[in-house]
């Protein structure tokens, strides 16, 4: 018997049929690279979507050192363009969110469904614990119901131990309505419809991004670059003003990020892209990011580009996305708390969460 054998068929069959309802002759794309934890994972995919009929095609590329149009000059545009262009579905375990690869697909392919594990690199388990023991159906139903009180309020605070304490206004639209061009949804990880789906377990605010003003304090991860970043040791303060970042403190790993956003010389390098709450049950902070951002509590808090499914209709372009975390979050909605500490205090939202173990 060999490490998560079992777990890995229970989450390919899982991904396969209740996340991608795949049907019999979709075209189907797995992404993957040469840093992948287990193999096993992309070819056990690839067998649980043959196994429903299916056509399915795994691409394996070399690491690319990062995210975003940065890795352009390290990978195969033109043969990964091409295969997304003419795929119903597309799952990505390996690092091309935000590539032109991506934004080519995302624009020309109208019927494709692509869901973003990236960054997980095939771990049978983090997959197992994220996305394969989660109840994806009830953690919609949090994320969905929450999204809605978010949208209908007009300002909200966050603060954490750390020492984060930040305010901003939601975006309106003239008659007051929520401004449908920003994102404020959940990522409830079902990628049966076409468009762009995230790993189940958080919910993506994007607010009015000038009105962004405090003191964010990352102190679960921060993932940037090829090799650096993950687990924070040193508690990195970020000072935030019209929703620029104008001060970076800490130690060295604080000044290494500086550095880092500083080689760009890009102006948006220094912007906020969005916020969102993780509330994936299985979630737990580790050197992937896309898991330690789900962590239940935490905040997560992007930095640089803003994507076309972020702020529509076409984004904020930047060279880089980076995203830094915040645990044991609060949250208020127009003065009122509704969660502390990581706890929904709303009865409504206590009780979704109580049926997911929180």
């Amino acid at each position: 018997m060999k490490f998560y054998e079992f777990e890995i068929g229970n989450f390919a069959n899982k991904l396969v049929r209740e996340i991608f309802k795949l049907k019999p002759g979709e075209q189907f794309v797995i992404t993957t690279d040469t840093r992948a934890i287990d193999s096993r994972v992309a070819d056990a995919t690839a067998a649980a979507a043959f196994s429903v009929g299916a056509k399915p095609v795994i691409i394996g590329i070399a690491y690319p050192l990062g995210w975003g149009k940065n890795i352009d000059p390290l990978i195969p545009i033109d043969v990964l363009s091409g295969a997304l262009k003419g795929a119903d579905a597309w799952v990505e375990f390996n690092q091309l969110h935000g590539s032109t690869p991506y934004h080519t697909a995302i624009r020309e392919n109208k019927k494709l469904r692509y869901l973003c594990i990236g960054g997980t690199h095939g771990d049978a388990e983090v997959l197992a614990r994220t996305i394969g023991r989660v109840d994806h159906a009830a953690t919609k139903k949090l994320t969905d119901t929450t999204a809605e009180i978010v949208r209908n309020s007009k300002h909200i605070r966050f603060t954490a131990p750390a020492g984060t304490d930040v305010e901003m206004d939601t975006p309106k639209t003239k008659n007051g309505q929520h401004d449908p061009n920003y994102l404020i949804g959940g990522n409830d990880g079902y990628a049966d419809t076409p468009g762009i789906h995230m790993m189940t377990g958080q919910l993506s605010l994007v607010p009015k991004i000038n009105t962004v003003n405090g003191k964010i304090v990352f102190d679960g991860s921060l993932n940037y670059g090829a090799e650096q970043g993950g687990v924070i040791r040193e508690p990195i303060h970020l000072t935030i003003e019209a929703g620029r970042i104008v001060k970076i403190e800490g130690g060295k790993e604080a000044m290494n990020f500086e550095t880092w956003l500083k080689s760009f010389n890009h102006p948006q390098m220094f912007g906020l892209a969005h916020t969102a709450i993780g509330v994936n049950a299985g979630a737990k902070i580790s050197a992937y990011n896309i898991e330690s951002e789900r962590v239940w509590g935490a905040t997560e808090w992007g930095i640089g580009a803003i994507y076309s499914d972020l702020i529509g209709p076409n984004g904020v372009d930047a060279p880089a996305h980076v995203d830094g975390v915040c645990l044991n979050s609060s949250v208020w909605l127009d003065g009122k708390l509704i969660m502390e500490n990581g706890k929904f205090l709303i009865p409504n939202l206590a009780e979704l969460a109580k049926k997911l173990g929180k």
